[in-house]
């Protein structure tokens, strides 16, 4: 049973940073393209970056330029790095697999709240 744990975000100013933290438990970690997700009220979840085994990565053109995604194979860890923060990134931030499949428990994600 592959288990998500997130954790790391909260409550920041506009222009703040997070930094959110996945840890995947019960799988094959390194082998897989993992992704950032986000959902906020009223709203699909979207993927907002996406990193492969080999460390290439992907973003959303809303996030491009001030989120970065890394990843540790040793400490099956995926991060969220979240610099210049705009309200509009308030949401519910949840990792998963990216690429076209899903592990199918989601975690219970971590919540992202952007305001002054």
């Amino acid at each position: 049973q592959v288990q998500l744990v997130e954790s790391g975000g909260g409550l920041v100013q506009p222009g703040g940073s997070l930094r959110l933290s996945c840890v995947v438990s019960g799988s094959f970690f390194s082998i897989h393209v993992m992704g950032w997700y986000r959902q906020a009220p009223g709203k699909q979840r979207e993927l907002v970056a996406a990193i492969t085994s080999g460390r290439i990565t992907n973003y959303a053109d809303s996030v491009r330029g001030r989120f970065t995604i890394s990843r540790d194979n040793v400490k099956n860890t995926v991060y969220l790095q979240m610099n210049s923060l705009k309200p509009e990134d308030t949401a519910v931030y949840y990792c998963n697999k990216a690429g076209g499949s899903y592990f199918p428990a989601w975690g219970q994600g971590t919540q992202v709240t952007v305001s002054s």
